[in-house]
């Protein structure tokens, strides 16, 4: 299977776009007109260039107002495809796409158009160059690649055929079963882009919201389903218009479109076995059990003070690692590190951040099969030196570069706490605080769509509708990403301005990855007179809010006291409630969150952030103060 990537779909100039669709690993590209145009180079340079990196030059487009045409215009069209087969021929390549025509002079019927392919087939058949017809979603008489494949088997030539593109079939709703009827030889190149469900102008919508594959709405994975049910044997590759990825990474944005496709086609091969894809075994997405543990990298007052919160959530000091500056903090099944290391990964990640979030780890079904299908999907691999007797625990690179680690029951890693760790004379008691509810993840708004992408490829979660978080300085989109079941929780929030709390994180900790943990507990009055007693400072909420919730919900005047007391928020919806309790910020902007979520509850407590945000913003520094 050859995959391709159309070179608008990335940001840079034209030698800058190659080199990153090189380094994702595609074999080929599409190239956009206008990327050429604006080149420097003649078509014969521009051709070396690309099969120099490596790369084959699959398609040249668009071709566009071809068909249909009255004289003279029909003249023209076709001496201006004469012109675009010279340069085809320049630069190495022998299909070109023509989308339906938009022209407002252009004249409908099946048989005219076919009889303009035909003829142009005629022509293309010379020069040894195919042509695909591709019906645009927005077309004036083609918008339907029914009537599309209706031209091209009317047209009856070897050399024309028709262009799939899952946004134009899926985007007017079209069923993709249709294209089952359609012979796999006479497809002559598929594109793919997804979408999120957008009620827009059709033009506007393909022209500034498409994403990769997973990252949207459309079923994407059905109409790739019908397109190898045909026998198609071609290039798979992406065409993607989006307004962030014009002004994005164009390393990370290829790197993410490679991604894509290889899960994309891995997953039509799991849905239909008996298709023929050219693809190398891929194990499954990996199925996780929760967070194994959470690794802070601090020093000197910042880790004392996290140590000081520790003690106040409840945790334990409970163990040392064997050979570094690293304690073991647990409660029940939670477990929390704090690495204390002037050196090596974590003392980096304490100099590039401060206290922060630098090692997650994941329980999951099998670590090394998580570790070869990450490879599989472009993740990059995480090693250290371990000393002798201690585990070797697979690992990629997460976000902001900080490290995954994964956990499995079969293969001896989850002895890594005997093994490494010696156990330490612990306090006793603890404030009923029983697992890892979730983690939020804060990153630039216009990362959210790799890392959910990230995620959904890699791990078997599903993503929640994005939402708008209100600040008191602007908006934060956040999106939710859960396992079945909930065993593990990832919340993902995108700052576009560093007015936000967000955003004032990501700017003072030189954007850190994990801004807050949330833990669970299954009686949140009793934790919250348990954190009390301990010192817990709670993060105070207005007297406003609890006014309101009298306001909203029939609340017996005792519990709505104890909601007040311990400064807990609380939201329903019609499956279950939810309680939240939240340390006061730390470490420029990290905290804790105490949940408490019943049976049916999915959510996250979505109408309490902007009072939370506002309660926070009360305590951090006044806006122009600079950090000390």
């Amino acid at each position: 299977m050859k995959t391709s990537i159309a070179t608008v779909s990335i940001a840079g100039n034209l030698r800058e776009k190659l080199e990153a669709i090189a380094a994702a690993g595609f074999d080929g590209i599409e190239i956009f007109e206008q990327d050429f145009i604006a080149h420097d180079g003649n078509p014969r340079e521009v051709g070396d260039m690309i099969r120099g990196m490596g790369l084959e030059v699959m398609l040249f487009q668009p071709f566009r107002d071809f068909e249909g045409l009255p004289e003279p215009l029909r003249t023209k069209a076709f001496d201006r495809a004469e012109h675009k087969f010279d340069l085809m021929q320049e630069l190495g390549t022998d299909m070109m796409l023509v989308c339906s025509s938009c022209h407002p002079a252009a004249l409908g019927g099946i048989d005219r158009a076919a009889a303009d392919f035909h003829e142009l087939g005629a022509r293309a058949a010379k020069r040894g160059i195919r042509v695909g017809f591709e019906a645009l979603a927005w077309g004036k008489h083609v918008n339907d690649h029914r009537d599309a494949w209706e031209i091209v088997r009317r047209a009856d030539h070897a050399n024309i055929g028709i262009m799939l593109d899952s946004f134009h079939t899926l985007a007017r709703n079209i069923d993709p079963d249709t294209i089952r009827r359609i012979p796999g030889d006479k497809i002559f190149f598929v594109q793919l882009a997804d979408a999120p469900a957008i009620d827009m102008d059709l033009l506007y919508w393909s022209r500034h919201f498409r994403n990769m594959p997973g990252d949207g709405d459309l079923d994407i994975t059905a109409f790739m389903r019908a397109v190898m049910a045909t026998g198609y044997k071609g290039p798979i590759s992406l065409e993607i218009f989006n307004d962030q990825f014009r002004s994005g990474c164009a390393r990370n944005i290829a790197k993410d479109g490679y991604r894509s496709l290889i899960s994309l086609m891995d997953d039509v091969r799991v849905a239909e076995p008996s298709l023929e894809i050219d693809l190398p075994p891929m194990p499954a997405r990996a199925k996780t059990e929760g967070l194994s543990f959470i690794e802070f990298a601090s020093r000197g007052s910042e880790a004392q003070t996290l140590e000081t919160l520790l003690r106040t959530l409840g945790f334990q000091h409970s163990a040392n690692h064997v050979s570094k500056n690293l304690s073991l903090w647990t409660q029940n099944n939670i477990r929390i590190l704090l690495n204390k290391e002037s050196e090596g990964y974590a003392g980096n990640a304490y100099t590039t951040h401060g206290t922060t979030v630098c090692d997650i780890g994941i329980a999951v079904n099998d670590a090394a099969n998580t570790v070869l299908r990450a490879q599989q999907l472009g993740a990059d691999l995480f090693s250290q030196p371990v000393d002798a007797g201690q585990l070797d625990i697979p690992a990629i690179r997460g976000q902001s570069g900080s490290v995954l680690h994964f956990i499995d029951q079969t293969s001896g890693m989850a002895e890594v706490w005997d093994v490494e760790f010696t156990p330490v004379e612990a306090d006793s008691g603890h404030a009923g605080l029983t697992e890892v509810d979730h983690i939020a993840q804060t990153m630039s708004y216009d990362e959210m769509l790799s890392w959910s992408l990230f995620y959904t490829t890699l791990f078997d979660m599903t993503k929640s509708p994005m939402v708008d978080v209100v600040d008191p300085d602007g908006l934060v989109r956040s999106q939710a990403l859960s396992t079945p079941g909930g065993a593990l929780r990832v919340t993902l929030n995108g700052a576009e301005t560093h007015r936000t709390m967000a955003g004032s994180f990501l700017a003072d900790s030189f954007h850190a990855s994990v801004q807050h943990i949330a833990l669970a507990t299954d009686d949140i009055f009793e934790t919250a007179k348990a954190l009390s007693s301990r010192g817990f400072e709670a993060l105070p909420i207005s007297s406003n809010y609890y006014a309101d919730l009298a306001a909203r919900f029939d609340f017996d005047p005792a519990v709505l006291a104890q909601l007040e007391r311990y400064s807990i928020l609380y939201d329903e919806d019609a499956n279950g409630a939810f309680y939240q309790l939240y340390s006061k910020p730390f470490a420029g902007g990290m905290f804790f969150e105490i949940v408490q979520r019943e049976p049916g509850y999915d959510g996250y407590g979505g109408p309490n952030a902007p009072f939370r945000i506002a309660a926070q913003k009360r305590l951090m520094r006044p806006k122009g103060i600079p950090r000390t």
